[in-house]
């Protein structure tokens, strides 16, 4: 009773379920499946207003949800930032993900920041072998990242971070006879590297260029069992993509901004009746590395299906004055990998050290009524304290 109650949290946990296929020919259902999916979730308002990118926007206090390297140019010497989601309230109440971000400049080149997030899955009632109810759980997840970001060229960072990850989803639940479940630990890290540069493309209008790449939750697998169940890989992610920011004056600003991800994690493959051949595919049953290195050519789909395993995001940003701030976006997977498919809205203010941002979610591609995504708002508080500081001498030294 354990296994199967434990398996199904672990597949609500995931929001998409493992697709198999009694043959290789491509399409089919085949979600790529990692333990601890909520690190994949865009935690704050201003990333989550333009389809969730953020590998090359802009450095602030969220950074290290996408690139921790940008760090190194933040303009202020110290911000902080607090987000608040509630999650796929149109599935069920009380899923929530908070988050707490935190970046200071040590000096021009160099920067530290931190964050810590945390997701609480509600309430779930368990039961016994005869569906009887015994007893609640309230599941919970949480990360806390730490990452030094420094300057290698004027215009080229380079970051490396860490990452604690602790996921308790039945809070040691179990039943007669069968195993005894636990939370899951595990260590991770992040490189990353940021390029950005003012350039001259615009007659009259200067404008900066800029490119992240980013591989995140390089760590060990994951279980939460004593009894067997195959270990997970974590959501180690590559991320990469530009950002073209145009002054049209003192006043008006634009950027655009393309994301690209791709889980480093094997593939499911496919396998015969009996679940014990493989049939097209390769073994998933890999080390953290192979399994990143073999995520490139394991598709049981082949290259077509490779190429699915890529989603992408896109998005703009206006700016009035540095005050007010309009945005779009979309995110982009395939209807084989997730179905993933949303726009995005979002709008942001700034005074003084103090900024809010809002966002909201808008699917499309499914029965965008019935679908959990639908009506995700995100909010944001965030704090730039060097605005306010005569002391930036730092920044020079």
């Amino acid at each position: 009773m354990i296994r199967k109650i434990l398996l199904s949290v672990l597949i609500f946990s995931s929001f998409v379920g493992i697709g198999q296929n009694n043959n290789c020919e491509w399409p089919f259902q085949n979600p790529v499946s990692t333990g601890v999916p909520f690190l994949m979730i865009g935690p704050e308002a201003r990333g989550g207003g333009y389809g969730d990118a953020g590998v090359a926007t802009s450095p602030d206090a969220f950074s290290m949800t996408w690139n921790p390297a940008k760090y190194a140019f933040a303009e202020n010497p110290m911000g902080l930032g607090i987000a608040y989601t509630p999650w796929l309230k149109n599935l069920v109440n009380g899923i929530n993900l908070e988050y707490l971000g935190f970046y200071r400049k040590l000096d021009k080149n160099s920067a530290v920041g931190a964050s810590l997030r945390y997701f609480t899955m509600g309430e779930i009632q368990f039961t016994d072998e005869m569906g009887n109810p015994t007893v609640i759980v309230k599941p919970n997840e949480f990360a806390i990242d730490a990452a030094y970001s420094r300057k290698l060229h004027k215009n080229l960072s380079l970051a490396v971070a860490g990452r604690f990850i602790y996921s308790n989803l039945t809070q040691g639940y179990s039943t007669a006879g069968g195993g005894t479940s636990q939370a899951a630990m595990a260590g991770a890290a992040d490189v990353a590297i940021y390029w950005q540069k003012d350039v001259d493309w615009f007659t009259n209008m200067p404008a900066q260029f800029a490119w992240g790449v980013n591989i995140s939750n390089i760590g060990s697998k994951v279980s939460y069992s004593d009894f067997g169940i195959e270990k997970q890989f974590l959501p180690t992610n590559l991320k990469f993509g530009p950002r073209l920011t145009v002054d049209f004056d003192d006043y008006n600003k634009m950027s655009f901004f393309f994301d690209v991800n791709k889980l480093l994690v094997p593939t499911t493959p496919v396998y015969d009746s009996t679940y014990t051949n493989i049939k097209c595919g390769k073994d998933p049953d890999v080390s953290v590395i192979k399994g990143m290195i073999q995520s490139w050519y394991d598709a049981p789909g082949g290259f077509p299906e490779e190429i699915a395993e890529f989603n992408t995001s896109l998005g703009t940003e206006y700016w009035y004055n540095e005050l007010f701030a309009l945005r779009a976006g979309m995110f982009l997977e395939s209807k084989y990998k997730g179905a993933r498919k949303y726009a995005t809205l979002g709008v942001g203010l700034r005074y003084n050290v103090f900024g809010l941002d809002f966002s909201y979610l808008i699917p499309f591609g499914r029965t965008s009524s019935q679908d959990a995504l639908a009506n995700t708002l995100r909010f944001n508080l965030v704090f730039d304290f060097g605005k306010v500081s005569n002391n930036k001498n730092m920044l020079n030294n």
